[in-house]
């Protein structure tokens, strides 16, 4: 048997001995610093720099990305050692992005890369028809954003393309915060985004993250399926995700809550262009207080959904967060009328589906409340997972019946 050749000047970067490289082997992406053998040549390695990632014996196991700053020091590109990281490798497996999206969705808009579930380590790409916002979370990616931009405009046909710097993995990565127009010109309008019959306001320009969240459609869609004539309260609302979703199912009124002014505008003109102003009402606050104000002037809902932020991000958070998602459930229990719907939503990839629900659970219990679980959901399929990596299955949402 021959063995593979690759570029002989490519540094190489040696696993230590007695790891085992058999994880690596069956397809998980990341090798972590306490992992490799990092002298002094490997160290002064620039972040980004791809390597031969070697086991104990020398047998290369694929092409990683470096950077020994970063608690990741390597993540697998190609598990060809010799692979060119070209244009032309971006477009393979763009391409390959793009056919699995255009199979699942009939408008261009939805996550088109999820990182390493579509072979792009650290990167995202969200889709708005001819616009892209990226999100190159790692070293390798940000030092070829051309090569990526080129191949998006000759694949996808994208007009623009904005750099988000935004978000602490790029921090972590060593990273700048500086965000940039990498084709076309940044639009100077909300873009329009249709998804289950809700029209959302997408703000590529200044809005969270690319501008809208597409991970939470199919959940956004059960809640719609039982908001017929329902009295619904979206807190966490962002630019309306389940308020405006629910109003396409027939609510018969959304009230949204949000932290944002701006985040509930959008909200307010996605109203607007579904012809719904009339059974729609924001409300700016902490969510935290909001919820405690409504409990106290006796407020009732018919479904009360609860999207926060990432309470828990990595694992020394995850006992405050828990804390916090139980709070959340103990305050919107009592906001629910009996027999109806208490939605609790988690993006936290530390706390797993088992605690994020049990805290859920104690939250409802301490506000005298008995639930039963209707529905688990989880991201769409536009932002797949990776078996190997419990990190992508980072989505959370349950439904009650309290």
């Amino acid at each position: 048997m021959t063995a593979p050749s690759f570029p002989s000047d490519r540094p190489k970067l040696r696993m230590r001995p007695k790891m085992d490289p058999r994880r690596i082997r069956h397809g998980f992406p990341w090798v972590y610093a306490n992992e490799l053998v990092l002298d002094r040549r490997t160290k002064a390695l620039a972040p980004g720099t791809l390597a031969v990632l070697e086991d104990d014996n020398r047998a290369p196991l694929g092409l990683v990305a470096v950077n020994t700053a970063s608690k990741i020091a390597g993540r697998m590109v190609d598990r060809d050692p010799a692979a060119n990281i070209d244009q032309a490798w971006f477009e393979a497996r763009i391409a390959r992005a793009l056919a699995l999206r255009e199979t699942l969705f009939d408008a261009p808009f939805y996550r088109l890369i999820h990182a390493e579930a579509d072979g792009f380590p650290g990167v995202i790409i969200d889709r708005f028809g001819d616009t892209a916002v990226i999100q190159p979370n790692a070293a390798w990616a940000d030092a070829r954003l051309g090569d990526l931009t080129a191949a998006l405009q000759n694949v996808v046909g994208i007009k623009t393309l904005i750099k988000n710097a935004s978000g602490r993995t790029r921090a972590l990565e060593g990273l700048d915060d500086q965000g940039a127009v990498l084709a076309g010109e940044m639009p100077q309008d909300p873009i329009p985004v249709p998804m289950n019959g809700a029209i959302y306001m997408a703000d590529v320009a200044g809005g969270q993250k690319t501008g809208l969240f597409f991970d939470q459609r199919p959940n956004h869609a059960f809640a719609q399926s039982v908001a017929t004539g329902a009295r619904v309260l979206d807190v966490f609302s962002h630019v309306g995700g389940f308020g405006l979703a629910a109003l396409a199912g027939g609510a018969a009124s959304t009230l949204c809550v949000d932290g944002s002014a701006s985040a509930l505008g959008l909200a307010q003109d996605g109203a607007d262009a579904m012809g719904a102003s009339d059974r729609f009402a924001t409300r700016q606050g902490d969510a935290f207080d909001v919820l405690a104000e409504l409990q106290a002037e006796a407020a009732q809902f018919d479904m009360v959904i609860c999207d926060p932020p990432a309470f828990a991000p990595a694992k020394p958070a995850l006992d405050a967060g828990l804390r916090a998602y139980e709070r959340i459930a103990r305050l919107a229990a009592p906001l629910v009328v009996d027999g109806g719907i208490l939605g609790l939503c988690s993006c936290s990839h530390a706390a797993d589906l088992a605690k994020f629900r049990a805290a859920s659970v104690r939250g409802m219990g301490r506000a005298g409340r008995s639930p039963v679980l209707l529905h688990t959901g989880f991201a769409g399929p536009d932002h797949p997972q990776l078996p190997q990596l419990a990190e992508s299955g980072y989505l959370k949402a349950l439904f009650f019946r309290v």
